[in-house]
């Protein structure tokens, strides 16, 4: 009755994550570029009671299955969902989206590169192209000033018209990275990913290259959470916390009968 006690408390402690996660994933429904997670759980160690056995004795047949107890559960990954989320339209001529695979990368403070899909960019008083927390994208792209009107075609190539012009003049390249395995990115906040040993190193394309998506202005990707399906998981993750809050009641219960034995 104490191993069920300990079984059961550790389906709690699963079911808690469970809620924290989906939690986490309704709080940013309507974060630009956010992926949701999901958590991943498998079973603990088995104490075994009796083991198999195909001996054949003295008033003893054998014994093709033997006897374990399961000893519960215990979280072993949370995992990032990338398929791509609904576009929305904004017009703006900074906003971009990724259509298909690959990531935004741009410079960090210390100089490292951190990627991300959110494409709300913004143009500094300098010109340059930065994240809307002010990471500059990288390459960077500056935007001569007066620019009237700036175009950014599917491949990546970024051009600006100036006053009295007719025809845009080109002003940088927009590039993607993608993972080996995506799954393995640390998240660090702020929309933001860095690679890992997990992930694998950034393999840098323009948009439209093999493996990577084509880029689309004046769009925008939303999150990729379902509400419904988060609605019924986080249904499902309460009645099995219940369930075994449940069996620690029970166990209880009859360790308390047993107590009152004389």
């Amino acid at each position: 009755m104490i191993r069920s006690m300990h079984s059961a408390a550790s389906g709690m402690e699963a079911m808690q994550t469970q809620i924290d996660v989906i939690a986490n994933n309704m709080a940013n429904v309507n974060t630009t570029g956010f992926k949701k997670a999901r958590a991943e759980f498998q079973d603990l160690l088995y104490q075994e009671l009796r083991a198999p056995s195909t001996q054949r004795g003295r008033g003893d047949q054998g014994r093709p299955v033997g006897v374990e107890v399961g000893l519960g559960t215990r979280l072993i990954a949370t995992q990032k969902m990338y398929e791509t989320g609904d576009m929305k339209q904004t017009q703006n001529q900074l906003d971009l989206a990724i259509e298909g695979d690959g990531f935004f990368r741009l410079r960090m403070n210390d100089n490292e590169f951190a990627y991300t899909r959110a494409g709300d960019f913004k143009v500094t008083a300098q010109g340059q192209v930065v994240s809307s927390a002010g990471h500059p994208l990288e390459p960077p792209v500056f935007v001569p000033p007066e620019t009237t009107s700036i175009t950014i075609e599917s491949n990546g190539t970024i051009k600006a018209l100036q006053p009295g012009e007719t025809q845009p003049i080109e002003v940088g390249q927009i590039e993607l990275a993608r993972f080996t395995n995506p799954a393995g990115l640390k998240a660090l906040g702020g929309g933001l990913l860095h690679e890992t040993d997990a992930s694998g190193r950034a393999i840098v394309q323009n948009p439209g290259a093999q493996g990577v998506g084509t880029v689309a202005q004046g769009m925008l990707e939303n999150s990729n959470v379902e509400v419904v399906e988060e609605m019924i998981d986080l249904i499902a993750a309460q009645r099995a916390y219940e369930i075994n809050s449940r069996v620690i009641k029970a166990a209880d219960e009859m360790l308390a009968e047993a107590a009152q034995l004389r």
